[in-house]
C-alpha cells in the first residue's frame, strides 16, 4: 500500500487511481448516466450562465476579458455576451471568471468548491470548438463533476486547513470534461488527470478576502483544458502522482483515499452534493439566512424590537464567518452577520443584497451588531461542516424568543432542485448582461433541450449581445 492509502493490488485492481478515474470517464456512455444527473448538468449550465450575466460587468471579470481579447488567438469558442471568439481555454477562462465573480453560481456542499461553474464553462467551450452534441456536453459535465467531487471529498477538510482553495480540485472537472469532449483514450485521460494535479494552486484566504476567488476559477478552467490538450498531444505526467508519497493527496491532506474510486457509477455527485445558489454569496450561510427570513416572516418581526440573534450552525467548526458591516461584494458575501441581519430586515436574501446600497441600509447595519454565534456549535455528524445547515434564535426586547432551522438551503441536491427555481434565477439574472427578453427565453429553451441538440453553437450565438 502506498503512503496515500491506495492499494496497488487492491481497490484499484493494480491500476493507479488516475487510471481508474480515467477509465470511468472514458468508458461510461452517456446512456449510462442517470437522467437526473443529466438534468442537474443542465441546471448547472443555466445557473453558470445566469451568474456570468451577474458578473459580466464586475471589474475583475472585465479585466480578464479585456486581457484575453487583446491577446487574441485562433478563434475557438465564444466569450459569453461579449461575442468575441478566443482560443478555447482562454474563452473558458473568461466565462468562468465572470460566473464566479458574482458569487451567484453553485457549490458542492461538502467543501463549497464551485465545480459546476468549471465543468459548465469548460464543456460548452469545448463542444462549440469541437462541434460535439449537447448530450455529450451533459455527459462530460457529469463525469467531470464526479471526478472532481470525489477527489475534493478526500481533501475535505485537509486542504482548507492547509490553506488551499477549491480550485485545486475543480481543475480535475475541467480536465475530465475537456478530455471527454476531445475523445481522449484511457491513456491520454490518465495523463490529463495527473497533469491537472500539478497545474493549479490557489489560496483559500485570498478567495475569502479578495477577487482572487474568480481568478482561481478562471485558472482552473484554463489549466484543466490545457492539461487535456497536452495529454492529447502526447505529453505525459506521473500516472501515480495522486497517491504517491509527497504526491497530490499527500500534499493536500487527503483522507479516506480508498473511497475516491469506490463504487464508481453507483451514485452521482452532481445529484447528491451539488447545490445551485438561489441567493448570492457564500453558500455556508444560505441555510441560516433562509432560517432567519422564515422566522422574520412567520412572526412578523420588527427588526427594531430585536435584542439579539444567535446563530447555531455547523459552519462554526470552521474559520468561516466574516465580519459585520461589509463595504463591498467580497466582504458581504462572506459575512454571516450581514446575511442574517439582511434576511430578517428584508424577509429574505435576494440578488440585490450584495449591492452597496443594501450594505448602507441603516436597519440592516443596526441589526448586524446584535448577531453572534452560539457559544457551543452543534456536533458534526461527519467531517463536512458546510452541508448541515443551522438554526437562528431571535431574542426580542420583550423576552420572547423565536427559532427557525434550515437543514439544507433551497437549490441543494439533498433537498431537491426545482427547475422552476432555476428558470426564475435565469430570467432574473440573464438580462443583467444585456440579453433581451427574446434572447433570455430562447437560450433557456436551448439549455432545457440541450440533450436533443446536435450542435451547441446556437446556444453560444444566443448568448451574444445584439
Amino acid at each position: 500500500m502506498t503512503a496515500g492509502g491506495i492499494p496497488r493490488d487492491g481497490a484499484t485492481g493494480g491500476a493507479t487511481l488516475a487510471r481508474v478515474l480515467a477509465a470511468h470517464a472514458v468508458r461510461t456512455p452517456a446512456s449510462a448516466i442517470p437522467p437526473l444527473a443529466m438534468e442537474h448538468a443542465k441546471m448547472s449550465l443555466a445557473s453558470t450562465i445566469a451568474s456570468a450575466s451577474m458578473g459580466y460587468r464586475i471589474p475583475s471579470a472585465d479585466i480578464v476579458r479585456r486581457l484575453e481579447t487583446e491577446d487574441g488567438g485562433t478563434p475557438g469558442a465564444t466569450v459569453w455576451f461579449h461575442g468575441a471568439r478566443l482560443p478555447v481555454a482562454r474563452a473558458a477562462r473568461v466565462n468562468a471568471v465572470a460566473s464566479d465573480a458574482a458569487a451567484s453560481d453553485d457549490s458542492d456542499l461538502r467543501s463549497i468548491a464551485h465545480i459546476g461553474t468549471i465543468v459548465s464553462a469548460t464543456a460548452l467551450a469545448l463542444a462549440e470548438w469541437r462541434n460535439r452534441p449537447g448530450k455529450e456536453v451533459l455527459a462530460a459535465m457529469a463525469l467531470g463533476y464526479e471526478v472532481a467531487g470525489r477527489i475534493d471529498e478526500s481533501l475535505t477538510p485537509g486542504r482548507m486547513r492547509r490553506g488551499f482553495h477549491g480550485s485545486v480540485s475543480t481543475v480535475f472537472g475541467a480536465a475530465v470534461a475537456a478530455g471527454r469532449l476531445l475523445e481522449l483514450d484511457e491513456d491520454a485521460m490518465t495523463h490529463a488527470i495527473v497533469l491537472a494535479a500539478t497545474s493549479i494552486g490557489g489560496l483559500a484566504v485570498a478567495a475569502d478576502t479578495s477577487c482572487s476567488r474568480e481568478y482561481h476559477a478562471g485558472m482552473a478552467a484554463m489549466a484543466g483544458i490545457q492539461a487535456a490538450q497536452a495529454a492529447r498531444a502526447g505529453f505525459q505526467g506521473d500516472p501515480a502522482i495522486l497517491e504517491a508519497p509527497r504526491g497530490f493527496l499527500d500534499a493536500m491532506g487527503g483522507q479516506a483515499v480508498e473511497d475516491i474510486a469506490r463504487d464508481l457509477g453507483q451514485s452521482w455527485d452532481i445529484v447528491t452534493d451539488m447545490a445551485i445558489k438561489l441567493m448570492p454569496g457564500a453558500h455556508p450561510f444560505h441555510a441560516v439566512a433562509e432560517a432567519a427570513a422564515t422566522a422574520a416572516r412567520e412572526h412578523e418581526l420588527d427588526p427594531g424590537r430585536i435584542a439579539g440573534v444567535v446563530v447555531s450552525a455547523a459552519v462554526q467548526h470552521t474559520t468561516f464567518g466574516g465580519a459585520p458591516h461589509p463595504r463591498n461584494l467580497v466582504e458581504a458575501a462572506h459575512s454571516v452577520a450581514y446575511f442574517v441581519a439582511a434576511s430578517i430586515v428584508d424577509r429574505g436574501f435576494g440578488w440585490d443584497n450584495l449591492t452597496p446600497e443594501k450594505m448602507r441600509d441603516p436597519r440592516i447595519a443596526a441589526l448586524q451588531d446584535k448577531v453572534r454565534y452560539a457559544s457551543e456549535p452543534p456536533p458534526l455528524p461527519d467531517r463536512f461542516p458546510h452541508r448541515h445547515g443551522g438554526t437562528v434564535i431571535i431574542h426580542m426586547v420583550d423576552g420572547t424568543v423565536h427559532r427557525a432551522t434550515c437543514h439544507a438551503p433551497r437549490g441543494a441536491g439533498a433537498r431537491g432542485i426545482d427547475w422552476a427555481d432555476i428558470e426564475e434565477k435565469y430570467r432574473q439574472l440573464a438580462p443583467r448582461a444585456g440579453l433581451d427578453g427574446a434572447q433570455v427565453a430562447h437560450t433557456l429553451s436551448l439549455i432545457r433541450g440541450l440533450d436533443h441538440l446536435d450542435d451547441v453553437s446556437p446556444l453560444a450565438r444566443g448568448l451574444m449581445l445584439r
